[in-house]
């Protein structure tokens, strides 16, 4: 049997029992703290949001997407392989000002910087040389070769039947760059004619305006690699697989050390 004097008591523990708990403002804080630490893990190891700044990477990624961007691939000393489109950040003076903007509210570029905003500041292009690799524009075809072996890019690059060939930005179709040294990765948009890309940085013939190596990539750089489009919607989905560089040699070994023993042993530029 119960008594009455229990009650009280029992009333007395419901009430400590509040009593020990957060108030709803702290408990607001720490939920939010939670959310920051989660999305700063999130953005640091597995994925991040970026938007397309320019038309360089059509047909395959429109203006002002939003996409996300893969880590895990890195995790173990993987490096960027041929095909791959990669997001990295400016070696320098290869975005304009308008590309390389950020929020400029505060409350957006914290969001931005904790990942929870598509982040400026970087590039989206196509790894087409890796380290030892030598790329040359252009054939009979006007395909790009690597390492001797014509590619057909015909299911990414978007066809433009103006252009001669397939690395028109240097303003002539015979080039050579490479090899490529350790480290670093040789990149091209998918929209050829317009493309501020790895071949626009290439020191041509007689010219003295350009930094030799300027044109390739530290993979120190790379964030990571396309996983996704989400935005917007009609766009959403992974990257299209491409086979072009399945016949590609592997010349790594013939990689050298840096961008000035590229130029010793091949002379990127013009040919």
């Amino acid at each position: 049997m119960t008594s009455d004097s229990d009650e009280p008591t029992t009333a007395r523990s419901v009430g400590s029992s509040r009593s020990r708990g957060l108030p709803l403002w702290a408990e607001t804080v720490l939920l939010l703290v939670g959310a920051v630490v989660l999305a700063l893990l999130i953005k640091t190891f597995l994925v991040q949001a970026f938007f397309i700044p320019s038309v360089s990477m059509e047909p395959g990624l429109e203006e002002d997407d939003r996409i996300l961007v893969e880590k895990w691939s890195g995790w173990f000393g993987g490096e960027p392989e041929r095909g791959d489109v990669v997001v990295f950040e400016d070696p320098g003076g290869w975005l304009t000002a308008g590309e390389a903007s950020e929020p400029t509210n505060p409350l957006g570029s914290f969001f931005a910087r904790i990942g929870l905003l598509p982040t400026g500041g970087h590039l989206v292009k196509r790894v087409i040389g890796v380290p030892g690799d030598v790329i040359e524009c252009c054939d009979v075809e006007g395909r790009i070769t690597v390492n001797g072996v014509a590619l057909d890019e015909d299911a990414y690059v978007l066809e433009d039947k103006a252009a001669q060939c397939r690395g028109p930005m240097t303003g002539n179709c015979d080039w050579t760059a490479g090899p490529v040294p350790e480290g670093t990765v040789f990149v091209m948009g998918d929209n050829r004619v317009n493309s501020a890309d790895s071949t626009v940085h290439l020191c041509l013939e007689d010219e003295t305006e350009c930094v030799p190596g300027d044109e390739f990539v530290p993979v120190e750089l790379v964030t990571g690699r396309l996983w996704t489009t989400v935005w917007p919607f009609e766009n959403f989905g992974g990257p299209q697989e491409t086979d072009a560089f399945d016949d590609v040699p592997d010349r790594s070994d013939d990689a050298p050390d840096s961008a000035a023993s590229s130029l010793d042993t091949a002379g990127s530029g013009s040919r």
